[in-house]
């Protein structure tokens, strides 16, 4: 049998191994996960017998080589700053490797010993990075195919509740890794391109810089930008694009919310705030106040950020339940975003029977003929439950079927890659639309940025 090592089973594992459990029999061939939770892998898998559960720490060399050697390819669903040792083991041993992971520099330098040994290091193959590289590329080529030039190219992508569970202010619940949610955005100025022009939004005005979207059936959105918008304008083959931005998407207000904490200093994690351990919710938001011998927190909080009390925005702080003085922060020695994402994760959370949501829009500009025309894609997935979520059903799934395309020999250009040859991405969308994952397109008047020509 043909042995599949599957490195870490988190949050993102469940329709990856789902996946692969439905098709071991068929495709003849053995699952391994390893995890240091041995416990919820053997929960996923339950008794299936082409599986085997080992515990396996990715720092122990031992351990971790042992279980290289012994597959066929490697699933590393691991955080990505730990891929690069189970990589080189992959090229000692010769083995494929797949991860859903933004490609590091250290990733990169291991394509041409790839290449020399006919390996498939298939990076970027979840969501975003993943299912937005393939949708955009399978849209650009088909454009490109019949003679058309690009001139725009937008994309945005979130994950949010499903419409059943949206039911706070802020129309928002963590369905991934908080932290990320915190710090999005910090580290410097997003960048992008606006009708030829280099544009640029420090991170002080990114959250009230935003787009509005309309998805039919699910109402409207906004975005904000990316950081760097322009990090795949080569890969993708877009360098005369004369619009080029990439975007985060969430429900109409949230943004203009968000940035209060932006501005208070909040979401900052440069710093720890001393006896933080000993603060409670109220002290924590008075600590970014002026001092006054009379004014209550929430008076000096509204007078600092101009919110008046009629005002929504108002509203969503007070649910956040941010001025008790009773909840206590608890975190020795916490940063300001460590301490935000913990109290923002007793309102934000997501129930047992809430479900997720993950939404991708896409809009591509191009000429053809002397003419100009737009397309509109939009995709949303609605998670199951807590174990099957929209986000694993969205990261796992273009993983899996990597996997066993590259098993089979389907894909099979080697080198460290991302998915956007029509080689990978036409069979992994097609299978795909049979799981729901379905891009809706339509044809609409392109106005682009400058709908004058002035």
């Amino acid at each position: 049998m043909r042995k599949i090592l599957i490195i870490g089973a988190g949050k993102s594992s469940s329709y990856l191994i789902k996946y692969l459990l439905d098709k071991s029999q068929s495709e003849n061939f053995k699952i391994t996960i390893g995890d240091l939770n041995v416990a919820n892998a053997k929960k996923l898998v339950g008794n299936h017998s082409n599986t085997e559960v080992i515990h396996l720490d990715v720092f122990n060399s031992e351990s971790r080589i042992t279980a290289v050697k012994n597959a066929d390819i490697v699933v590393s669903m691991l955080p990505a700053r730990f891929h690069i040792e189970v990589a080189k083991d992959c090229i000692t041993y010769k083995k494929h490797m797949v991860t859903a992971s933004y490609v590091s520099e250290e990733m990169q330098a291991l394509d041409e010993d790839a290449k020399a040994n006919g390996l498939v290091f298939m990076n970027e193959i979840g969501v975003d990075p993943g299912l937005d590289h393939m949708s955009a590329m399978q849209v650009i080529d088909r454009i490109r195919d019949k003679g058309g030039k690009m001139i725009l190219f937008e994309s945005f992508t979130g994950g949010l509740v499903a419409p059943e569970s949206d039911n706070n202010l802020w129309n928002y619940k963590f369905t991934w890794n908080p932290r990320n949610v915190i710090v999005a955005g910090q580290g410097g100025a997003a960048k992008f391109l606006q009708e030829s022009q280099f544009k640029y939004i420090p991170y002080n005005r990114l959250f009230r810089r935003t787009e509005f979207l309309e998805i039919k059936g699910y109402g409207r959105f906004e975005a904000y930008a990316n950081r760097d918008s322009l990090k795949y304008q080569n890969v993708y083959g877009l360098d005369y694009i004369k619009t080029l931005y990439r975007g985060t998407m969430r429900r109409v207000g949230f943004s203009r919310a968000w940035n209060v904490f932006a501005q208070m200093g909040m979401t900052d994690d440069s710093y720890t705030i001393d006896d933080s351990a000993n603060m409670s919710y109220r002290d924590f938001v008075n600590a970014f106040l002026p001092y006054s011998p009379t004014d209550s927190v929430e008076l000096k909080f509204r007078h600092a950020l101009k919110i008046d009390q009629d005002d929504i925005v108002w509203d969503k702080f007070l649910e956040l339940d941010i001025f008790n003085s009773k909840k206590m922060v608890a975190l020795d020695k916490a940063s300001p975003a460590q301490i935000l994402q913990k109290i923002l994760m007793d309102s934000w959370t997501l129930s047992a029977d809430d479900k997720d949501m993950l939404v991708m829009y896409h809009k591509f500009g191009y000429e053809l003929n002397g003419e100009k025309y737009q397309i509109d894609s939009t995709m949303v997935t609605l998670g199951e439950d807590q174990t099957y979520t929209a986000m694993a059903k969205t990261v796992g799934l273009p993983v899996a079927i990597a996997t066993i395309a590259i098993l089979n020999g389907k894909i099979k250009t080697p080198g460290v890659q991302i998915p956007i040859t029509k080689e990978v991405y036409t069979p992994i969308l097609e299978e795909l639309e049979t799981y729901g994952i379905v891009f809706k397109e339509k044809e609409v008047s392109y106005l682009g940025y400058n709908p004058l020509n002035v």
